[in-house]
């Protein structure tokens, strides 16, 4: 296993990081991703060190709190084997104080995750989604405090725009106090949105990307095709309303040229799924989900080779999309891409 630094912090993290948001799962969403308890959790949890993968991903609206409390049973004995990422930030109740990240939430929700996790610090605490009725100054505040008391290692963000966060780390700067050194990004071969702004600020902020759904929401599990039904078993059936949206000839295109490098090399369309993504710039860590150990071992897959240069280019060409306003017209003017070459 590789490991690569989290942005511009000290911390080392695998290329690959299981998420957790199988463990213990209910509801529409959670249930159909994975129902793991503490038994299975740990031995998932048993073949992810055996190969190097010590980073494990939960968050507190995760089946109410169920992933976290299954994640720290599973990793009892061994917190000092492991890093642990949590996120909060999103509603977990109905009450004015059960969502967003203002110094009282914030607080409760670290103490919350710290006794759920039976630990008695975080490696990585990522806000879960922006929140703008927060002002940034009590925030940060707020993290330093929390960074300070040695509750909290390292912060980040999830799902932020992009100048949310660049708004975050010249305050951070400003006031002297610890910047966000991660952002949990959906990014795959089918959702390339990212590479727009947030890559760029990535690499100019030293954020590193942690991957959320590689497989662009279980759609490059490599058992979808043109003009055949969703495969019974898909988890697609009960989670495609939460998914984000693409086009199905898009999709099928990205298949199509999947299906061919996969011919050529052997390996499964999600390990060439993954693997394409660890070739991009600022991605620190691409977070695998498994619902059980074939799964776990298959995508575990994904390293210890590399795609060609021909290969990726042919990926690169079939998932490639317009970028949007206001970049349309740079990426249309020669000049301009000399001045500013491509980070993709």
């Amino acid at each position: 296993m590789d490991y690569r630094q989290l942005g511009s912090s000290g911390l080392r993290v695998p290329v690959l990081s299981l998420g957790t948001g199988t463990f213990g799962g209910t509801g529409p969403l959670f249930g159909a991703w994975g129902t793991s308890d503490a038994v299975e959790a740990r031995r998932l949890i048993d073949i992810c060190l055996e190969a190097g993968v010590n980073l494990f991903d939960t968050a507190d609206v995760y089946s109410d709190g169920a992933s976290e409390r299954v994640l720290g049973e599973a990793i009892r004995g061994r917190r000092n084997q492991v890093l642990i990422s949590t996120k909060t930030g999103l509603p977990i109740g109905e009450g004015p104080g059960d969502w967003g990240v203002s110094r009282s939430r914030l607080i409760g929700a670290v103490e919350g995750a710290l006794k759920r996790l039976k630990t008695d610090y975080i490696d990585l605490l990522q806000l879960h989604a922006f929140d703008a009725s927060t002002p940034i100054e009590e925030l940060l505040a707020t993290l330093e405090t929390l960074v300070a008391s040695g509750k909290v290692r390292h912060t980040g963000v999830s799902n932020y725009p992009g100048w949310a966060l660049m708004k975050a780390q010249a305050a951070a700067d400003r006031h002297g106090r610890p910047r966000f050194v991660a952002h949990q990004v959906y990014y795959s071969l089918i959702g390339r949105d990212y590479e727009a702004d947030l890559m760029p600020l990535a690499v100019d902020q030293g954020v590193g990307a942690l991957v959320w759904s590689p497989l662009g929401w279980g759609r490059l599990t490599g058992k979808l095709r043109r003009d055949a039904p969703i495969p019974k078993g898909s988890r697609l059936h009960e989670t495609a309303a939460f998914a984000p949206p693409v086009e199905d000839e898009h999709l099928y295109r990205v298949v199509d040229a999947l299906d061919a490098v996969a011919a050529e090399t052997g390996r499964t369309v999600p390990q060439i799924a993954i693997n394409w993504l660890l070739q991009r710039p600022t991605v620190s860590s691409v977070i695998i989900g498994a619902r059980n150990e074939d799964q776990l071992r298959q995508n575990l897959g994904a390293v210890g080779w590399s795609l060609t240069r021909d290969q990726i280019a042919a990926l690169d060409a079939a998932s490639a999309i317009t970028p949007p306003y206001p970049h349309t017209p740079y990426a249309r003017q020669a000049g301009f891409a000399r001045l500013n070459p491509p980070l993709v």
